[in-house]
């Protein structure tokens, strides 16, 4: 690699920048307006508008005339930008390195490094889900739900069973009879029935198991002065 020291070495948007000033310079003065067409076609004519006209042309890939990006440089940015905003895993910022094409040893270097300094935490990030996704966060799942969550996102089986079993079962139940409640509003022009099998398929949507599902409807609707039918579950 060259060892020149232009500031806008190793960075790739720099480099983009030094090549296009360098490239205006280059260009300062106009083109020569191009020959008028001639009407009797003359083969030397049109030769000399292409040639003048290609003079002008910009390379199609200006970016790889730049300099060499360090590919670590690429790998801190891209994590940098991807934990703005919310937290990540690890396995998450792992899948968008490699779709990066970042080497699997430099991201692999650079993720232990953020971890060591507390940007990638895996642990707190299934806490934070499940803040967010349970019933503290008003979405109202249940815990089979969260776990089929975070093991999309790539968070190890026992750190989501460790940040689980923090979910208060009383809280879960609460979460399920809220939305029962709110989904009722809905239900009132269908059947007793209707309105359970519709409420008892929401529950399950939302990792609740068949049977926690219909207490939590029946009792509802016992409260709302309606009733559930006697099924078996």
């Amino acid at each position: 690699m060259s060892t020149t020291s232009e500031p806008w070495r190793g960075d790739v948007h720099e480099g983009v920048a030094a090549w296009t000033r360098s490239a205006g310079r280059d260009q300062a003065d106009p083109p020569d307006p191009p020959d008028p067409p001639d009407p009797q076609g003359d083969p030397s004519t049109s030769t000399r508008r292409r040639r003048s006209a290609n003079r002008w042309l910009a390379p199609a890939d200006p970016v790889a005339l730049g300099p060499d990006a360090d590919p670590e440089s690429v790998a801190r940015t891209i994590l940098l930008d991807q934990l703005t905003g919310r937290a990540r895993s690890r396995s998450e910022l792992a899948d968008k390195l490699a779709g990066k094409g970042v080497p699997d040893d430099v991201a692999s270097r650079l993720l232990v490094r953020f971890e060591e300094v507390g940007l990638v935490d895996d642990d707190a990030f299934a806490r934070a889900w499940i803040f967010g996704r349970g019933s503290a966060g008003g979405k109202g799942l249940a815990r089979r739900a969260l776990a089929q969550e975070l093991r999309r996102k790539g968070i190890d089986d026992e750190v989501a069973r460790e940040a689980l079993d923090e979910v208060d079962p009383a809280d879960e139940e609460e979460a399920a009879r809220a939305l029962v409640r709110k989904k009722l509003r809905s239900l009132s022009r269908v059947d007793d029935t209707t309105a359970t099998r519709r409420l008892v398929g929401m529950l399950a949507r939302k990792g609740y198991g068949a049977g926690q599902a219909y207490a939590v409807v029946k009792d509802e609707l016992a409260t709302s002065g309606r009733e559930a039918p006697d099924v078996e579950v």
